[in-house]
């Protein structure tokens, strides 16, 4: 008896390395995502009539954001249906990158959505479609361009800390 393999590869960026560095991720992959997320952030835009609904869809972007950070851009819904659906049609990727700026990414999403979310749970009206229109810029960004703004930071980030570490 054979023992069967698995339909679907595991999470790109679950396990590190031998060395403890994080495995590449397919480039291809959060740019789909971030495809995902900005189509999401219109519906919020778009539901501004029903500000109820406007905030859930907002809130189920943050939480999207959220299981972005906790397990990697792999691990979240739009990374499955990615690897699942998308990058089985696709040629093998040509390009890999590092996990860690889109992760960094996924916690700027998560911040200035979540930051909407609150302030709209609280009354704060314009809160909802601000923060989605900041995170949809963002999004957009990436889906169409490859401008990460998270990844950016991220980069952004090591460079200052290895100009104070001389």
């Amino acid at each position: 008896m054979t023992e069967s393999t698995p339909r679907t590869a595991p999470t790109p960026d679950a396990s590190p390395r031998p060395d403890g560095s994080p495995r590449p991720i397919d480039a291809r992959g959060p740019r789909f995502g971030a495809a995902l997320t900005a189509v999401l952030l219109v519906g919020v835009l778009l539901l501004g009539a029903w500000p109820s609904a406007a905030l859930a869809l907002l809130a189920l972007v943050a939480a999207s954001f959220a299981l972005g950070v906790w397990r990697g851009v792999g691990g979240t819904w739009q990374g499955a249906l990615y690897r699942r659906v998308v990058a089985p049609r696709l040629a093998p990727p040509t390009e890999l990158e590092d996990p860690r700026p889109p992760r960094f990414a996924q916690l700027v999403g998560l911040v200035v959505t979540g930051v909407g979310v609150v302030l709209g749970l609280l009354g704060v009206a314009a809160a909802v479609p601000v923060a989605a229109a900041l995170a949809l810029v963002a999004a957009f960004l990436n889906a169409v361009f490859g401008l990460c703004l998270g990844c950016e930071l991220y980069l952004l980030g090591l460079r200052l800390r290895a100009r104070s570490a001389t």
